[in-house]
């Protein structure tokens, strides 16, 4: 008996080895990601109590007659062993209402030195473009057992807390054993193919991934911009925003353009 039950571990131990070096580990190319926005909840978390007035409320149900809850927009991030690049990918049709939604529209590039750990993120708030440099973001992650199938990997699912109170929901693709992903979403021991940030109403996921045919993608930061820190983006989004609506307001679209 405990031979047989040596023998059946020998097997299982030589069978996880041989899957090992079987398994196709992807480390550069491009992922197609489509970020989807609820608008209708949006709008409701964004005016609040204010809808219920006359003209707000009327324009509420317009937009609902009109336009679809679920606005999506496309975008790209090339990848290698070292750093990726998020490029937003221009919508066909420009998001065009009454109300004023940041979070709908997709306001950054972003290049990351994963080595480094450092981002180079181009942001266009209006009419002026900004850029901006700084280190990674910081996201506490808790790995649960969950999985789910996404763009053709198998994906683990983490929980995580970033800007202190901002709950976010990834999926993350062990086989591609980069720590990026879309926006500056990172920080796992796998590329993240979704991430949902559930109270924001907000939500990216992979539709597609392209593994480069040589060793690296071609990726560069981007250059144009106002060059600022932090503290300096901080204080022009808040001089941006003073007059354009109540603290809540305020606070919304603030943290919208610093997400």
């Amino acid at each position: 008996m405990k031979t047989k039950f040596a023998f059946l571990i020998a097997l299982l131990v030589i069978g996880k080895i041989a899957f090992a070096q079987n398994a196709h580990f992807t480390t550069s190319g491009t992922i197609s990601y489509e970020k989807s926005v609820n608008t209708f909840a949006v709008i409701k978390r964004l005016y609040g109590d204010h809808l219920t007035d006359g003209f707000l409320s009327q324009a509420y149900e317009q937009y609902k007659k009109t336009q679809p809850q679920f606005r999506v927009l496309k975008s790209t991030l090339a990848f290698d062993n070292s750093k990726t690049l998020f490029t937003p990918v221009p919508p066909e049709v420009a998001s065009s209402s009454f109300f004023n939604l940041p979070t709908v529209d997709q306001n950054n590039t972003i290049y990351t030195d994963l080595g480094m750990h450092a981002v180079t993120e181009q942001k266009a708030v209006f009419e002026e473009t900004f850029l901006l440099k700084d280190s990674v973001r910081k996201i506490k992650w808790k790995i649960t057992d969950e999985t789910r199938e996404i763009a053709g990997y198998t994906c683990r699912r983490a929980n995580g807390l970033m800007m202190d109170s901002i709950y976010v929901v990834a999926f993350f693709a062990n086989q591609i054993p980069i720590p990026g992903g879309p926006e500056s979403f990172g920080g796992l021991p796998g590329m993240i193919l979704e991430v949902a940030l559930p109270h924001e109403n907000i939500i990216w996921r992979a539709t597609k991934v392209t593994e480069a045919a040589g060793p690296e993608v071609s990726i560069a930061p981007p250059k144009k911009g106002k060059p600022v820190n932090n503290k300096q983006l901080f204080e022009t989004l808040k001089d941006v925003f003073k007059n354009r609506g109540d603290a809540t307001q305020i606070n919304l679209y603030m943290k919208s353009y610093l997400m």
